[in-house]
């Protein structure tokens, strides 16, 4: 059995649904996680500068080269292959603001259909019999990118949605019945947990730190997944 993650940035999946990754991984599934906005730009400048220097990482370091090692150790601690597709995360694609994130995709921002068409590329290449993507809690608008392009993409394929965190844990319980709950066990809570830790860059600005994040996760006894909407 074939089990997909499409994570929309290099942590997205890990932080939702590790739990559910390692257990697959030990029933021996294969499984890959695929993330979309993994893209370099030689020298970030304004807000996406900021959204560098706000993490405590100098113009000088290459962050999402940072990034992608970072999910390369991730994916070795719940056991699943990594995917790096090399689209540019909102920042660099015009919007200038952490506003702009959450709000309206830009009228010219078209890259839902080069990612709709690479992860078609992935999807005949993986062959998978499930797929894992954002339900997009917290619309940040490269979530709602990556599920456009899931839909586009995954029609022919069981899919299901996970609860994007931690933004979960700022909205209200998904009105919707889950079609799968993941129980965490002890050691998938701990791989979630090492998997997450992997993500040092993100951890202050995410959680507040290390402790922060690991002390929420010990709280967590469930992923919750969710059937994808055709409309």
């Amino acid at each position: 059995m074939k089990l997909l993650a499409i994570s929309p940035h290099l942590d997205d999946a890990a932080f939702s649904a590790g739990g559910l990754l390692a257990s697959r991984v030990d029933q021996g599934w294969d499984v890959t996680v695929a993330t979309c906005f993994t893209g370099n730009v030689a020298q970030p400048t304004g807000f996406a500068l900021a959204c560098q220097l706000d993490k405590g990482l100098g113009a000088e370091i290459d962050y999402m080269a940072l990034r992608r090692d970072e999910d390369l150790v991730a994916c070795q601690a719940l056991g699943t292959r990594a995917i790096h597709l090399p689209f540019l995360e909102a920042p660099h694609r015009g919007y200038t603001s952490a506003k702009m994130l959450f709000a309206e995709r830009l009228p010219d921002d078209r890259i839902v259909d080069k990612v709709s068409m690479a992860l078609g590329e992935v999807l005949a290449a993986e062959r998978p019999n499930l797929v894992l993507g954002p339900l997009c809690l917290g619309n940040h608008v490269d979530h709602h990118v990556v599920l456009d392009a899931i839909r586009r993409s995954c029609a022919d394929h069981a899919v299901l949605l996970w609860e994007d965190w931690p933004y979960a844990d700022r909205e209200n319980r998904v009105a919707a019945m889950p079609a799968v709950i993941e129980h965490l066990t002890p050691e998938t809570r701990v791989r979630r947990i090492a998997a997450c830790a992997a993500y040092g860059s993100q951890l202050g600005f995410q959680f507040g730190g290390f402790k922060a994040m690991a002390d929420r996760t010990e709280q967590i006894a469930e992923e919750r997944f969710y059937e994808m909407s055709k409309d």
